[in-house]
């Protein structure tokens, strides 16, 4: 089933539920987060009926979404993509854009879809920051509820150029992971990555927080492997991470690792209260 957006229905009537971000954009800005995505939700990818995934708020231009649909293609060539926008200017003009299994819908957090598709993935990057830290469990559950019963929910923040990224995957059924990701060679520390953190947890890193700790004992970790940084930054990161698996419950290995990732069960980071 291809995705074809009516003309006359691009536009929804009734109002989005949302609102609009900055817009701020970059090409490659989610590189990591497509990286990630594409390796961990691959499988699922591969087996869904239905492979559309949706780039929610993809911003003033359409790069991101543009860039998502090639990176799933690696994975699953007859995946699809529907750049969804709250800002109806920003739809009309990311509409010469399109293409095969790309197309670009005005909605919000209830994600239109023709007939009712059910994504296999929903990315929100950088979506959530103008928001109060108590609207994030609703706008979960609305993004949730809408994923296909295999689907991926990824919710995080970058920065401008995609070097420090930090997202928490959610299933149908809730938050599972949090992932850190960055260029290392542009880190000086792992706790630079708490300007990143999303909004569910951005304003927990404080003292008797699990994300506080966390980061406190990566930071630790990352002193300690100081030997390794002749190496290589990658060398450095890939010692503390294994410093850290036997404290906290780290999800992937050194091959994840070795992309500049690390992976943290959401149980463990999530807030306390």
């Amino acid at each position: 089933m291809s995705v074809v957006v009516p003309p006359g229905r691009r536009f929804v009537r009734s109002r989005p539920v949302g609102s609009a971000t900055r817009g701020t954009t970059n090409p490659n800005r989610l590189r990591r987060m497509d990286r990630w995505i594409a390796a961990v939700h691959a499988a699922a990818l591969v087996r869904s009926s239905d492979p559309v995934a949706v780039d929610l708020g993809y911003g003033a231009a359409p790069w991101t979404a543009v860039e998502l649909l090639a990176r799933l293609r690696t994975v699953r060539p007859e995946a699809e993509v529907v750049g969804v926008e709250i800002d109806p200017a920003r739809v009309a003009a990311a509409v010469p854009y399109e293409r095969a299994g790309l197309v670009f819908a005005h909605g919000g957090f209830e994600v239109p879809l023709p007939g009712g598709r059910r994504p296999v993935l929903i990315r929100a990057a950088n979506v959530l920051r103008q928001y109060g830290e108590a609207e994030v469990a609703d706008v979960w559950a609305r993004l949730c509820a809408r994923l296909a019963p295999d689907g991926l929910l990824v919710e995080g923040t970058c920065d401008e150029i995609g070097r420090r990224h930090v997202w928490v995957a959610l299933s149908p059924e809730g938050p599972r992971t949090v992932t850190f990701a960055a260029r290392l060679a542009s880190l000086d520390r792992p706790s630079d990555l708490a300007e990143r953190l999303p909004k569910a947890l951005i304003h927990r890193n404080v003292p008797g927080e699990p994300i506080h700790a966390f980061l406190r004992d990566f930071d630790r970790a990352w002193a300690s492997a100081a030997p390794y940084a002749d190496l290589g930054a990658r060398q450095r990161w890939i010692r503390s991470a294994a410093s850290l698996a036997g404290a906290w419950p780290l999800v992937g290995g050194p091959r994840r690792w070795r992309q500049g990732e690390l992976t943290v069960r959401w149980d463990a980071l999530a807030p306390r209260g």
